[in-house]
């Protein structure tokens, strides 16, 4: 059973009880008052719930309690349940900041039908908030704030990085395009005893041929044609920290046997010197490539393959953590707001599914820039094509759904088999041969 509440608020004792009813009978916790002054007494900005009220009540009447609650937090869902003369009293509220009104007599269903697209904002509302404090928090372990996800594969990510941190080896990340192995690297010297040392970053591929021996290892006045004063290289920059090599594989194989030594010795020597400079760094190398295919087929030394795989780590692609894509999208929309000033848009379930479903050839750099878009109001839809067996796709397709939907329900049962349009039976016999239990789709903070 989800535990966020409704506040449901009517001094008729038979519609409040009626109401009270309807709600426990949908599964949704429900806390009944009679009195608007009593619903205060739970309304602040931490309140996880939603407001359902009476528009005409002794005392203070649904619309003054909407603007005290309001007050309190602007994006508290306030839902007016209005009598036939008051409709024109609901649309001004809703002028005024109310989320929606339902008339009476009202349907049960489209009663919960409401609430439940209320709660959905509501809970993106807290999402939001509970980013941006954890952003604000540079107490967070680096590791677990910056790697996020609750898919299996990410939580063993997170816990070989956590025993690989606590340690000086080098380490080898690889990983296709967009699945955050530079972040990975990051959190990893963060989480490390050289975090107020130099991260130093960078990429391989986009240094020239010609200069990047010069850009590694430094070198001396004179070295070659322009060289007019001393340069430190990157691994000197790095002293005492963290050097990150993304896209190694790009380094030509001449100088891969200058890295290799430079790896062993702890030392590097600068171009036109003879002096060698000893180093204390650790070095983290990335791949978007197979490196051992790569020596296999004479493209990269073998020796210092050896030398870097002694831990290596492999960064899933969104495709092997779909249910992970809901919440790192909501992610992405609150970093896009903060950069643009924008307000956050609403994100239905249905929405997050639908992107749970989609194949992301560029991974979370691809999602990023779909959050982008919606900021900016340039959002489109659109799955790309799948290739594969048939029966796996139609397997993969329907786990994804699955635990998609489960994640934006918040592993609610009920709420997810309504909105897949299965039985409860259909969806507990999915989940068990897809291996997905409801415990994982449920808020760290939750009961």
């Amino acid at each position: 059973m989800t535990q966020t509440p409704v506040l449901f608020v009517d001094d008729e004792p038979d519609l409040r009880i009626a109401g009270e009813q309807t709600l426990s009978l949908a599964d949704l916790p429900v806390i009944a008052c009679a009195r608007a002054e009593a619903a205060l007494d739970h309304i602040s900005p931490a309140f996880p719930g939603v407001l359902v009220t009476d528009i005409r009540m002794p005392g203070m009447d649904g619309t003054a309690l909407m603007a005290e609650a309001l007050r309190r937090d602007p994006d508290l869902p306030v839902i007016l349940v209005t009598g036939h003369g008051d409709v024109d009293l609901a649309v001004h509220s809703m002028r005024l900041g109310a989320y929606d009104f339902i008339e009476k007599p009202y349907a049960p269903d489209r009663l919960v039908q409401v609430i439940r697209r209320a709660l959905d904002k509501r809970r993106l509302t807290m999402e939001v908030r509970a980013l941006k404090a954890q952003a604000a928090d540079g107490s967070a372990d680096p590791i677990s704030a910056q790697l996020i996800g609750r898919s299996t594969a990410m939580a063993q990510l997170r816990a070989q990085l956590k025993a690989v941190a606590e340690t000086e080896t080098d380490v080898l990340i690889e990983g296709a395009t967009g699945t955050g192995k530079e972040v990975a690297a990051r959190a990893l010297h963060a989480a490390s005893a050289r975090a107020a040392r130099p991260f130093v970053a960078i990429n391989c591929a986009a240094l020239p041929e010609t200069l990047m021996e010069s850009e590694l290892f430094g070198h001396a006045p004179g070295a070659f044609e322009g060289a007019t004063r001393e340069r430190y290289g990157k691994f000197q920059h790095a002293r005492g920290g963290t050097l990150f090599l993304d896209q190694i594989d790009s380094i030509p194989l001449p100088l891969q046997g200058k890295l290799l030594t430079a790896l062993q010795d702890r030392a590097i020597t600068p171009l036109g010197t003879n002096e060698a400079v000893a180093l204390d760094l650790r070095v983290i190398a990335a791949s978007r490539r197979d490196l051992a295919q790569a020596a296999a087929e004479g493209a990269f030394r073998d020796d210092l393959l050896y030398r870097l795989n002694v831990v290596t780590l492999r960064m899933p692609p969104l495709a092997e953590r779909r249910e992970d894509i809901p919440g790192l999208f909501q992610i992405l929309l609150a970093n896009a707001s903060a950069r643009h000033n924008r307000p956050v848009p609403a994100v239905s379930p249905d929405m997050l599914a639908d992107l749970a479903s989609r194949d992301w050839p560029g991974n979370i750099r691809e999602l990023r820039n779909e959050a982008e878009r919606a900021i900016l109001g340039l959002g489109h839809g659109g799955a790309a094509s799948e290739t594969g067996r048939l029966a796996d796709q139609m397997a993969a397709h329907e786990r994804s759904l699955i635990a998609a939907t489960l994640s934006a329900q918040n592993g609610s049962i009920k709420a997810t088999y309504e909105a897949l349009g299965i039985s409860r039976k259909a969806l507990y016999e999915k989940m068990q041969k897809h291996g997905l239990a409801r415990d994982d789709f449920r808020p760290a903070d939750r009961a």
